[in-house]
């Protein structure tokens, strides 16, 4: 990866339907923003780091606590339009879409994501870990994610895939992570492909990928992808941090 720039965006928007103004919300005696710029700027991963937010509030906020931001236009339809439109501007070969909800992130699965570009066929790499409850099987909030042998994605589904007809699928079940990793050209023309049956089907802006063809390459990872997305988030990453971390 040493001949390769990689950089991370992080989007982040005040207007959230389930938790307004949440990058701004206090975690832990820090902003939730402010957790996931630390952890993306001390992993030392990267060349360059920026917030791409609408929110003069959110980016006033960034500033203060030293952060880099860039104001992106309010119409975005998805953070990966947000992300597209800094990395335009960016000099670097990869681009790292960091969710600005994810306050545990830490250095090793965003090392083990850039290190799929190891291998120059890999376009796009997210992670995913293993199913370890249960109940997230049938949730469709925990988005599944079936691979072939090489690592790259199959398919990804709200439902409970692999189907185990003669066992359960517990133990062959991956849950994804929304945290990716694009080749900066494939990232600027993924935004203006047309959406596809599939994503329009399940709501999953990853599936537009699978269906123009452009492979996803799976990283697994034992980082559990804790975002904060309600209030109630809120509190339960209040408590983590209580008792040391998750």
């Amino acid at each position: 990866m040493s001949a390769l720039r990689a950089a991370a965006v992080i989007p982040a928007r005040w207007a959230s339907t389930r938790f307004p103004g949440k990058p701004l919300a206090r975690l832990a005696g820090r902003l939730v923003i402010e957790h996931v710029w630390d952890a993306v700027h001390s992993s030392g991963l990267f060349d360059e780091a920026v917030v791409a937010t609408d929110d003069q509030r959110v980016a006033d906020a960034v500033k203060a606590f030293g952060g880099n931001v860039a104001m992106t236009s309010p119409r975005h339809a998805s953070g990966s339009d947000r992300v597209a439109e800094v990395a335009g501007e960016l000099n670097a070969d990869i681009i790292v879409n960091v969710q600005g909800d994810e306050p545990f992130l830490t250095a090793a699965p965003l090392r083990d994501l850039l290190a799929a570009f190891d291998d120059p066929d890999v376009q796009v790499a997210s992670l995913m870990h293993h199913l370890q409850d249960e109940t997230a099987l049938h949730d469709p909030n925990r988005v599944k994610v079936v691979c072939a042998c090489n690592g790259d994605a199959l398919y990804f589904s709200r439902a409970a895939i692999p189907y185990g007809r003669d066992m359960g699928c517990h133990s062959h079940c991956y849950v994804h992570i929304g945290v990716y990793a694009y080749r900066r050209q494939t990232l600027l023309r993924f935004v203006h492909l047309p959406h596809g049956r599939l994503e329009e089907t399940e709501k999953l802006e990853q599936l537009r990928l699978l269906e123009h063809g452009i492979p996803i390459r799976m990283v697994a990872t034992d980082y559990r992808g804790i975002g904060i997305d309600t209030p109630n988030d809120l509190v339960r990453a209040e408590e983590l941090f209580d008792c040391g971390g998750p």
